[in-house]
């Protein structure tokens, strides 16, 4: 499944580089027309990360992601900051259908798993943003990826695996924003290692060749943000790359 991707800062659409607030590229568009234009090209889940919300959870852009959530066009998941149980209630309760837990997931297990517990594995996402080292370990980066937790991603999915994790969006940090493909090796061996999770592929896709060579990993998801803001290729193409065969 194709999944485009909309990052929002105070109701405006951006970029980030890298993950670096100091590095914003913003866009020129309405979010909700931003989701009219990807569902009429077919897409089914939008995901939203709220830019805004990770830096305050007390300024979530609550308001716009239920307006976002109203158009009812298409199913949506959600992050950024969720650090709370009322944070996951609030955007479930704002028709969020997955809601998107990144540095919360490494630095509380326990506190996760509870919540996986309480809401359905089927409502929750780990976003588990790794750097690769020379020796080719995966460590799960933190805190907008400023901090390094030394926790493999292997080690956390074994973990979660006991409250059913399901859903796991991976993002290798170096290829994020930069447009030079995605680590389709990485993928490959995580769907291999673990096939019974839904894996979305995220960071460096830049054309559709680079979708094409998703395939042969299996990843269930591949997440579309600065490609298509800027053009590269429409929604409606992409689509069309992944479903051939």
């Amino acid at each position: 499944m194709i999944i485009p991707a909309i990052d929002l800062i105070d109701g405006k659409v951006v970029r980030l580089y890298q993950g670096d607030y100091q590095q914003t590229t913003e866009y020129q568009y309405d979010p909700i027309d931003v989701v009219k234009r990807y569902a009429k090209a077919g897409a089914d889940v939008l995901h939203i990360v709220d830019l805004t919300g990770a830096k305050d959870t007390q300024n979530r852009q609550l308001s716009l992601i239920k307006s976002m959530v109203a158009t009812k066009l298409m199913r949506f998941q959600s992050g950024g900051g969720i650090r709370s149980r009322q944070d996951v209630l609030d955007l479930l309760g704002a028709g969020i259908e997955r809601v998107v837990v990144g540095s919360k997931a490494v630095t509380d297990k326990e506190e996760v798993a509870r919540w996986f517990e309480e809401f359905g594995a089927e409502h929750i996402v780990l976003a588990l943003d790794i750097n690769i080292d020379e020796r080719g370990n995966k460590f799960v980066a933190t805190h907008g990826w400023q901090k390094d937790s030394g926790v493999s991603i292997e080690s956390l999915i074994q973990f979660y695996q006991t409250v059913g994790l399901k859903h796991v969006l991976c993002t290798d940090i170096s290829r994020d924003g930069t447009l030079k493909g995605a680590n389709e090796s990485l993928y490959g061996a995580l769907v291999n290692e673990y096939p019974d999770i839904d894996w979305q592929a995220s960071g460096g896709i830049g054309s559709l060749e680079d979708i094409n060579n998703l395939k042969p990993t299996r990843v269930q998801g591949v997440i579309l943000g600065r490609a298509l803001l800027e053009g590269r290729f429409t929604l409606e193409e992409a689509i069309a790359c992944w479903q051939d065969e």
